[in-house]
């Protein structure tokens, strides 16, 4: 369902998806709100994959307060995790800093790495290395809703708008027709 450089298929949005790579850059993404309303600093890594390409896809380890209770995973450490696929986040809620994203989208450090990188986000459910499994609090992955654009009673008198001109225009001709029978 995603494929590096592409945008994300509405489809794959919150489906599991299972990964497996070398984490290459940390980030904090502070300000971030989980399905349970908390707001909260998270870390989010660069997931180095190399299937069927060189690839990276984002993906929201944990919290921020919690990144070095695993001091054992390097650059070095293949990982295989576990998590939902999310869609890219549009409203920045922080600055863009040195080791700071300003919102969960791979656009935002396409300039620090040469990877194809995917759009859209993971959030990682469960991680293990050779080692085991690495045990941290995992984030619940606000859900994602649908809105039409807009606001809905604007867009349906815009549909009832063009039915009434279409009825105009056809019954016009007919119109004109009667008028010029009776004169």
């Amino acid at each position: 369902m995603a494929t590096p450089a592409l945008a994300l298929d509405s489809r794959g949005v919150g489906k599991s998806v299972e990964a497996s790579g070398f984490y290459i850059a940390n980030f904090k993404a502070p300000n971030q709100v989980d399905a349970n309303g908390v707001v909260a600093d998270w870390e989010v890594a660069l997931l180095q994959v190399d299937e069927p390409e060189l690839s990276g896809i984002l993906v929201v380890r944990g919290l921020w307060s919690q990144r070095l209770k695993n001091p054992q995973i390097a650059q070095s450490t293949r990982i295989d995790l576990v998590g939902n696929l999310q869609p890219r986040q549009f409203d920045d809620v922080a600055l863009n800093e040195q080791g700071v994203i300003s919102r969960l989208d791979s656009s935002v450090i396409v300039g620090l790495t040469d990877l194809n990188l995917y759009d859209g986000f993971i959030v990682a459910s469960s991680e293990a290395s050779a080692s085991g499994a690495i045990d941290r609090t995992r984030i619940a992955p606000a859900k994602v809703i649908s809105k039409v654009a807009g606001f809905y009673w604007q867009h349906i008198s815009y549909v009832a708008v063009w039915w009434l001109m279409a009825g105009v225009v056809l019954f016009l001709p007919f119109y004109r027709r009667r008028e010029a029978k009776r004169s």
